[in-house]
């Protein structure tokens, strides 16, 4: 199973990106799907996750993330608004299948004042 994201870039406070991950390879049953990210000197945490009917999300981003995903596509989605200096990090995609984790590359996510 590869993960290939793309979406991020540079973006003024109050602004809005989407991020996308595409899912490739010997896709069978996933069963989770999340982004995570990592900002400089932190580790790396949960941003948004969903599996079956379930969806959570940080208590940061709750009301300004939303995870979706495309299943003819085979793409997951974060739409992120509302966007702080805080959110600047590096976001990667991860499914879950057969209790395997599977990672995206990550993309950069910077937030201008």
């Amino acid at each position: 199973v590869q993960l290939q994201a793309s979406g991020g870039g540079l973006v003024q406070a109050g602004g809005s990106l989407r991020l996308s991950c595409e899912v490739s390879g010997r896709v069978i049953s996933i069963c989770g799907m999340g982004w995570y990210r990592q900002a400089p000197g932190k580790q790396r945490e949960l941003v948004a996750f969903t599996s079956g009917s379930v969806t959570d999300y940080a208590d940061s981003v709750k009301g300004r993330f939303t995870i979706s995903r495309d299943n003819i596509k085979n793409t997951m989605y974060l739409q992120m608004s509302s966007l702080k200096l805080e959110d600047t990090a590096i976001y990667y995609c991860n499914v879950v299948q057969f209790l395997q984790n599977y990672w995206g590359q990550g993309t950069e996510v910077t937030v201008s004042s």
